[in-house]
């Protein structure tokens, strides 16, 4: 075991990361030491560099979608063994004794943890994790495409869920990451899915018809169809509106970032007619278990474009440009 690794480092918001050498860290009781394989990079990845996450922990290793293998374990580890594969989430730690905890909400548990925010991430050779909020990984993705799975696909995921029943037409704001891992599920389970992207983004548009999508357009375009429900992926406020405009009644929008601009004022009378917003927060391990139990089976098709590690600012502006196709993935050399 090497006692010295290199690590994507975040010392300042606002300022870029920096290749660090730093020392291994070790598992504590209950955690595993993981060599990272691959760790994709996510736009809450953006918002904790840009600072519009508040309180990080500083210095700080980015990442938390995590694929790697168990190298060491900590005192009192009892679900894995040195040399699984396993993946890391966003979700880190909950305490199980606060009320959300034990009324089955632990994604917004009041001392929860999250990686690659408030403990270390996957920016790095070797990360340390809680064996309670690590997932085994259907053995039919590879490191690459797995990592996408561990937050793109798990809070799209959740955000999928909370969109309801009865929906026959979905709408996607929004195709990066999570929206074309969800599509996928979506039209696997017989849905009809709308994509909007950016206005004038062909190429994002062609991307979600290859994917099977029944219509892609601009994000300011009614759909040929009223939607019995919306996931709002991008991080833009004015998308609620138009989303509202765009559903009908009893229809749920969900606005599935960690963060979001402003959203303008509108008139209550797209609100009306029991249509209902809500947020999606973090995951809960439920989540995680259930998902990846259904990308192991359709099998999903994973858009993935890999960066060595100390390309990872380079991962992260094209991200912020909007000039990739699926996800970005850094992968460990050796």
């Amino acid at each position: 075991m090497p006692g010295q690794m290199r690590a994507m480092v975040l010392e300042e918001p606002g300022s870029p990361l920096r290749l660090k050498e730093m020392s291994v860290p070790q598992p504590g009781p209950g955690e595993l030491l993981i060599r990272v394989h691959a760790c994709g990079v996510c736009r809450t990845d953006l918002h904790v560099l840009d600072g519009e996450l508040a309180h990080p922990k500083l210095p700080l290793i980015l990442g938390h979608e995590i694929v790697g293998l168990v190298v060491a374990m900590g005192p009192g580890v009892d679900s894995f063994r040195e040399g699984d594969r396993i993946g890391v989430p966003w979700l880190g730690y909950t305490c199980g004794t606060c009320r959300y905890c034990k009324r089955g909400q632990e994604n917004l548990c009041e001392g929860a943890l999250f990686t690659g925010y408030t403990r270390d991430g996957g920016y790095a050779e070797y990360t340390v994790a809680d064996q309670r909020y690590s997932f085994r990984l259907p053995p039919t993705y590879e490191d690459l495409p797995a990592a996408p799975l561990l937050c793109a696909g798990l809070i799209g995921y959740r955000s999928y869920r909370m969109a309801g029943e009865y929906v026959e037409n979905l709408g996607i704001y929004g195709f990066g990451a999570a929206a074309h891992l969800i599509a996928q599920v979506a039209v696997a389970q017989g849905k009809k899915v709308y994509a909007f992207t950016k206005p004038g983004d062909a190429e994002g548009q062609a991307f979600a018809r290859r994917l099977g999508v029944e219509w892609a357009g601009d994000s300011d375009a009614m759909p040929p169809e009223q939607l019995d429900a919306a996931i709002i992926f991008a991080p833009v406020g004015a998308l609620l509106p138009a989303a509202l405009r765009a559903t009908d009644k009893g229809g749920t929008i969900v606005c599935g970032g960690i963060h979001m601009s402003d959203i303008p004022s509108f008139p209550y009378s797209l609100l009306w007619g029991e249509r209902v917003v809500r947020s999606v927060a973090n995951l809960s391990r439920a989540d995680g278990e259930e998902f990846l139990a259904i990308a192991g089976k359709i099998p999903i098709k994973v858009e993935a474009e890999p960066f060595a590690l100390e390309e990872a600012n380079e991962a992260l502006e094209r991200l912020r440009r909007g000039a990739l196709t699926g996800a970005a993935v850094l992968v460990m050399s050796g």
